[in-house]
């Protein structure tokens, strides 16, 4: 061991195949390692996954915690099931990123935002690659979703989509400043508010327009829209983004869809209008998404409650992750088969 690390704190021992088992676990680790300090060493990462190991976006991950936080780091390479990571100083600034693939944009700002926002100066990123991936938040639930939720508690940040990525070519761009979190406030989401609002919005990245237009008029038949819009997205992959913003007067939850090569598009969005019907049967607030990204910037700031639709593995681990590196309890409480009430206690 060198002389550097002989003067680490003790090191967190985290076990990658635990719970969901999934790239989160990593994310969150380095998320929480810059945040704490506190140095760790992940195992098994990803072991249930087909391809084990880290993979290209994964690296990203780790590369750019590495670059904010001058982190001395083992194991960083592409399929590596082990990483040490051991933070030194978070430093905001600007920053770019290439994932040089169609690996999601979303996750690295995911795991660069919370150390980010606990710094003085703003920082700037922009990271290239995919913004619309089937198994990541896409670059709309980000901006129309997410970001809108955080700002109840008194995180700011600017987003914009500069180019669109689909799989696999990717070649999108985000660009975000992250603003200082100044002012922290507390949130309750157990309540939706008054009967809602409901739109849908649908692109397509150089296919037939069509495709967009069919969506709309199939959402528009199963949900009865308030507003339909079709928007335009710029960038060299091919693809198809549609959502639907269900904003009520204390949320707005968005639901997304991208288009598949064997599926036509009145079924992309017969889809999409079933998981938004449920989501109105289950009267609650989040849905499954939401409620695992909100666990950490509640635990960061002064905690919270919210009801959530589901309460995913993924969720579940989350919390885990959370509780080993900062002090605070996360509870769920079923309430119904449908509504979880979420309690974040800092």
């Amino acid at each position: 061991m060198n002389k550097a690390l002989a003067n680490m704190p003790a090191t967190i021992q985290i076990d990658g195949s635990q719970g969901e088992g999934g790239g989160q676990i990593l994310r969150t680790a380095l998320a929480l390692s810059m945040i704490t300090g506190q140095a760790f060493e992940l195992i098994n990462i990803r072991a249930g996954r087909k391809k084990p190991g880290l993979m290209r976006q994964h690296l990203v991950c780790v590369q750019a915690s590495q670059q904010i936080s001058q982190a001395y780091i083992e194991g960083a390479e592409l399929h590596s099931q082990r990483l040490y990571f051991a933070p030194q100083h978070v430093q905001s600034g600007k920053y770019q990123f290439q994932i040089g693939s169609a690996g999601s944009t979303t996750l690295v700002l995911q795991t660069l935002l919370p150390a980010l926002l606990l710094q003085d100066q703003p920082s700037e990123l922009i990271v290239s690659g995919g913004t619309h991936n089937p198994l990541a938040p896409t670059a709309d639930f980000i901006e129309h979703c997410f970001l809108p939720c955080l700002k109840k508690i008194g995180i700011d940040v600017d987003f914009k989509l500069e180019k669109a990525g689909f799989f696999p070519i990717g070649a999108g761009q985000i660009h975000i400043t992250i603003h200082p979190w100044q002012q922290r406030h507390a949130l309750d989401l157990r309540q939706c508010g008054q009967s809602p609002h409901i739109e849908a919005h649908a692109a397509v990245l150089n296919l037939a327009h069509d495709i967009a237009q069919r969506e709309l008029a199939t959402l528009d038949k199963k949900l009865k829209l308030d507003h339909q819009q079709q928007f335009f997205l710029n960038g060299i992959s091919q693809g198809n983004t549609v959502y639907v913003r269900v904003e009520h007067e204390y949320h707005t939850q968005l639901f997304t869809a991208l288009g598949e090569m064997r599926k036509s598009a009145e079924q992309i969005a017969n889809h999409l209008a079933e998981q938004v019907k449920s989501y109105q049967s289950s009267k609650a607030v989040v849905d499954e998404y939401l409620a695992d990204q909100l666990l950490l910037p509640l635990a960061l700031g002064q905690g919270g409650e919210f009801t959530a639709q589901c309460i995913s593995e993924h969720t579940r681990t989350q919390a885990t992750m959370i509780e080993k590196f900062i002090d605070c309890e996360i509870e769920f409480i079923e309430l119904d088969k449908s509504r979880f009430q979420v309690n974040v206690k800092v």
